[in-house]
């Protein structure tokens, strides 16, 4: 073979190289692990990727059709909404209405359950469809946080409130969409977490971070430093710990965010109770929950201070929870603190 040919076949080889596992792909190969669903779990997990990449075409473009800032109301929460936050609202509810395989959905910015009218449908999903989204106008990273649950109520019938009011360790899957220099959605559905980075040039969400797994003592610690005084005293002690053993303090004020760089990267982020919150300001049920789920399957762990997070029985559907989560020996130095506190 000359040298000549030899160049022209690296070149064509350049262009015919596996590009890897597509999303799709990926969940047909991964189907045998659901013996009871018959292929709508992974339509859900479509839907979802689908409308991921709607509301990231909406957030990329953002500055360019008028779309950024407030939309002029509050939400359930009593936060302002921004313009985002509706789209990305709007286009998930369509996207997993339209699939016919979720009965209802419940989301940060609705007041109630929405019965989505598939009433032959299994599942259950709750939803915050863009957390963080005021940190857009600042170009910082936002994203997309999910749960899945199969539901309790008969099918064929209306949704029903006990269907969406179960604990985290009932959830079919969980995961993540983050919307940055890159758009990556994880997901586990009990069997590890595995994550895919989105190759617009094909239109297609890639296996990139196989079998993730958390490390078992990370050095970033995460909280938000304007909260401090009203901390109790064994989480100030902790605190103090962290720098004593010169851990690095990274918060980016976006949940998401600050959850994937330290799954990657190892490291501990806490929202605990405060004087001002005692119940704290996350949402259980659809922020909590699935990054609970994602970190257990990942090897690490998440509590509220008190009991494990995907333990706790809801009773609102906006029900809020301290949240600490992470690397495992970090959150067993957090509760360790906090025990100590108890008995001094």
């Amino acid at each position: 073979m000359t040298t000549q040919e030899k160049e022209t076949n690296a070149e064509i080889n350049k262009f015919v190289a596996s590009i890897g596992t597509t999303l799709d792909r990926f969940i047909s190969q991964r189907q045998q692990e659901f013996p009871y669903a018959k292929g709508e779990l992974s339509q859900i997990l479509r839907d979802i990727g689908l409308a991921a990449k709607v509301v990231n075409k909406a957030i990329m473009g953002s500055g360019l059709i008028g779309i950024e800032g407030p939309a002029g109301e509050r939400n359930v929460q009593g936060e302002d909404q921004q313009k985002l936050d509706v789209v990305a609202n709007v286009r998930f509810i369509r996207a997993l209405t339209r699939g016919q395989e979720v009965c209802a959905i419940i989301s940060e910015e609705d007041e109630e359950m929405i019965d989505t009218d598939n009433h032959d449908a299994k599942y259950i999903v709750a939803m915050d469809p863009l957390d963080g989204s005021s940190n857009i106008d600042a170009n910082i990273p936002v994203g997309t946080i999910f749960s899945i649950y199969r539901r309790k109520s008969p099918v064929g019938t209306p949704p029903t409130a006990e269907d969406v009011l179960q604990k985290g360790a009932n959830q079919v899957a969980g995961g993540y969409i983050l919307y940055g220099s890159s758009m990556i959605l994880t997901y586990t559905t009990g069997y590890g977490v595995n994550g895919f980075t989105y190759d617009h040039t094909i239109g297609e969400f890639i296996l990139s971070y196989p079998d993730m797994k958390v490390k078992e003592l990370g050095a970033i610690f995460s909280y938000n430093e304007g909260n401090y005084n009203d901390f109790s005293e064994g989480t100030k002690s902790y605190l103090t710990y962290c720098r004593n053993q010169k851990y690095t303090a990274r918060y980016v004020g976006s949940l998401v965010a600050d959850f994937h760089r330290n799954l990657l990267k190892g490291g501990i982020f806490f929202y605990p109770a405060t004087s001002k919150s005692p119940n704290g300001k996350l949402r259980l049920l659809y922020e909590c929950n699935s990054l609970a789920f994602v970190i257990e399957q990942a090897g690490g762990k998440a509590t509220d201070g008190k009991r494990r997070i995907l333990d706790i029985e809801p009773h609102n559907i906006h029900q809020r929870s301290p949240l600490i989560i992470g690397s495992p020996a970090m959150v067993d130095d957090v509760m360790q603190f906090i025990k100590n506190e108890q008995f001094q």
